[in-house]
């Protein structure tokens, strides 16, 4: 099982895109002794966390546009940031998924 970890976080970086590929090196590079669910989950903590901080930054300046506090390119910019993040976030649920079906269907 923990020899999967790393299989299954490059194959999320490359559907992804570089937004998580450093994280993906990092746990890769990790000790075995560091591999196991702790860091995966930490990865997973730290994907979450940028998504929710991108999408409310993304609502923030949608806010601030129509306030017109912000100019048009910066609302643009931010809200562009904040659909790539959901779909960085789509793709890697999907990947999840998708490995947690292909385990499931190992034969014991």
């Amino acid at each position: 099982m923990i020899a999967l970890i790393p299989g299954i976080v490059s194959s999320i970086a490359a559907t992804a895109g570089a937004n998580i590929a450093p994280l993906a090196g990092s746990i890769q590079n990790a000790p075995a002794a560091n591999v196991g669910g702790a860091s995966f989950g930490q990865l997973l903590d730290q994907l979450s966390g940028g998504a929710v901080d991108a999408l409310k930054a993304g609502e923030a300046a949608a806010i601030s546009g129509i306030q017109g506090k912000a100019s048009l390119q910066q609302v643009v910019d931010t809200i562009m940031a904040a659909e790539r993040t959901l779909q960085t976030t789509i793709a890697v649920r999907d990947k999840a998924v998708n490995a947690y079906q292909e385990i499931s269907r190992m034969a014991i």
